[in-house]
């Protein structure tokens, strides 16, 4: 049997894992000395008072190698093979974390296969290909072609969002005191998106209402070149803007009814209130990646 696993990161909802067979590994979060794992928080009680948070930004932290192996040593024991899909090694240590971990049960257990791959992101757009590995799977695809439909996923996949302030950034140390101080006068609000594992700049722009503007623009542009897949639409902080956004604006350019989930705060917090999209395309787009994905894989002995 092959196991797909992924961490909290990615913003599954418990109960779609569970329908899908996906087994989550936890991040945590610690605010003010309290440790939360991230896959069974509350993320909009959490995120309830994120304005508060700025002055004192919760940390985050990996998943123990202990935690890691545990992991992958059931699936080795019950004789499964293990398809990880990590938060990108860009944002995170968690993808050599798993690989070390791996690496480790399968010297104990020769006749372990298992392939660990680096999804270059985060959020839903590390989510996609996750589920791009289900589908394979429950259509009677083998470890490989899982692992192919993976990769073929993190290509085709983007995330665009935008933040209501520039503070979380400025605080986490991702932009000056001068360029924030200039954008929160200036209502500048900037547009980012994850290329090659990292935060980029997608567009700045003088107001909120012209960034998301901004992100509906790209989304059309790569639907009507690429072609949709999937969507849903992503939030930090409260969810009402997000849900009204949806309603008002995707989902009628889409045509169908728009998942609206929260971001996990080991990510949110270092952006502060968001709202983004995240999609996946039926072709690969353009810039995503400038070269394939971080995998890693090992065979069984022969």
């Amino acid at each position: 049997m092959l196991r797909i696993i992924t961490d909290s990161v990615a913003s599954i909802p418990a109960s779609l894992a569970e329908e899908a067979g996906i087994e989550i590994v936890t991040l945590f979060v610690n605010r003010d000395g309290v440790e939360y794992a991230d896959a069974e928080m509350d993320l909009d009680a959490f995120y309830a008072d994120i304005q508060e948070m700025a002055d004192n930004i919760p940390t985050s932290s990996q998943p123990s190698q202990h935690a890691l192996e545990q992991a992958f040593e059931q699936a080795a024991e019950a004789g499964d093979e293990v398809l990880g899909i990590f938060i990108s090694s860009g944002l995170s240590g968690t993808y050599e974390g798993a690989l070390r971990a791996a690496r480790a049960v399968k010297a104990r257990n020769i006749d372990f296969s298992f392939v660990m791959i680096d999804s270059l992101s985060c959020g839903f757009d590390e989510a996609w290909p996750v589920m791009d590995a289900v589908e394979a799977r429950d259509a009677g695809g083998d470890l490989a072609a899982c692992a192919d439909a993976v990769m073929k996923g993190i290509e085709s996949t983007r995330f665009i969002f935008t933040p209501e302030t520039l503070k979380f950034l400025h605080k986490g140390g991702r932009i000056g005191g001068a360029a924030a101080l200039l954008g929160n006068l200036v209502q500048l609000c900037p547009v980012l998106t994850v290329v090659d594992g990292v935060p980029e700049t997608l567009a700045k722009v003088r107001t909120r209402k012209k960034a998301l503007q901004k992100i509906v623009d790209a989304f059309k542009a790569d639907i009507e070149e690429h072609g949709l897949k999937q969507v849903v639409v992503h939030y930090i902080g409260d969810a009402q803007p997000a849900v009204q956004w949806a309603r008002d604006v995707i989902e009628p350019l889409v045509g169908f009814a728009v998942k609206v989930l929260p971001v996990s705060p080991v990510i949110g917090l270092h952006v502060g209130p968001a709202v983004g999209i995240a999609y996946e395309c039926k072709n690969a787009i353009a810039g995503k990646v400038s070269a394939p994905a971080p995998m890693h894989a090992s065979a069984a002995s022969v």
